[in-house]
């Protein structure tokens, strides 16, 4: 068996072919440019393999209800000439297959999920956040995704602000204090005028920085009680985590029990932000076996 992974990313595109054991068998990236361009990009390279099924991992927001005439849509998206854009339309017209449609966070989130069955982990649940350009988090509960209305945005919920960081507005063009306006990769731009890369773990910056993820850890941990938090991403090492664990068990105060912080808030399993494909490879065999 063969299925198909797109984690489509407002960046570039990934794509790959994979079997029943989630192994790659053959991938490629590109850039995201124009819909139909990069779209048939996509197509092309999955018309080389007979696929029997395919997810997609997408950039947001999208259409997830499927009694909505806009399902399978990119809808209100930043992203230039992609809103109001039919994804999942686009690719049906030339590959006829089951195709399961996701967030690209839920796609990593699920990837996670099915790494910690495959190493008999046994967890149930778990919250996936990815800091990037962007955040975005996806949350499974007994192997179902939150969410029904639509999609989490938990890149935009409110936090308190550090005291130190009063001053700085956010980057966030609907909220000042939202998540992602306070944490995403070009704060450190706004903040600094330098890329979070060239900024050393010793600025003052990352422990702001940690103060605010920490709040969003205690979130999601007294709102849904995961099994696991996973931060992904490029602003994410884990010498950043180390602060976050830090400011999460000063901020939480032995409210209530969580488990070994080290297990508990941590990175990916799946190693280069690649648990999309792994999820979606899973989330294909889920839809075609459906």
């Amino acid at each position: 068996m063969l299925v198909g992974s797109i984690e489509a990313g407002g960046t570039k595109f990934v794509c790959a072919v994979g079997d029943e054991d989630y192994r790659i068998k053959n991938s490629i990236n590109f850039p995201t440019t124009t819909p139909k361009e990069t779209i048939q990009q996509a197509i092309d390279f999955f018309k080389q393999y007979d696929i029997e099924a395919l997810a997609i991992a997408s950039f947001g927001p999208i259409e997830l209800r499927k009694n909505s005439p806009k399902y399978g849509y990119v809808t209100s998206t930043p992203k230039p000439h992609w809103s109001d854009t039919n994804f999942v339309g686009m690719i049906k017209e030339q590959l006829n297959i089951p195709i399961f449609w996701t967030t690209d966070v839920n796609g990593s989130a699920y990837g996670e999920y099915v790494m910690s069955t495959l190493t008999n982990e046994k967890i149930d649940s778990l919250v996936y956040y990815t800091i990037g350009t962007g955040v975005g988090g996806g949350a499974i509960s007994n192997g179902e995704f939150i969410g029904n209305v639509g999609h989490p945005e938990m890149g935009h919920t409110f936090l308190k602000r550090h005291p130190e960081d009063l001053n700085f507005k956010g980057i966030c063009p609907f909220h000042d204090d939202c998540l992602e306006g306070l944490v995403a990769g070009p704060t450190f731009d706004a903040r600094l005028g330098k890329k979070g890369k060239d900024v050393p773990l010793t600025d003052k910056t990352w422990d702001i920085m940690a103060y605010y993820v920490a709040q969003a850890a205690i979130q999601v941990t007294l709102i849904l009680r995961p099994d696991k938090i996973i931060f992904g991403g490029g602003v994410v090492s884990e010498g950043f985590l180390e602060k976050v664990r830090d400011q999460f068990k000063t901020l939480l105060h032995d409210y209530v029990e969580v488990p070994d912080l080290d297990k508990y808030i941590v990175m990916p399993s799946v190693q280069n932000n690649g648990s999309a494909t792994v999820g979606d490879f899973a989330l294909a065999i889920r839809e075609l076996e459906s």
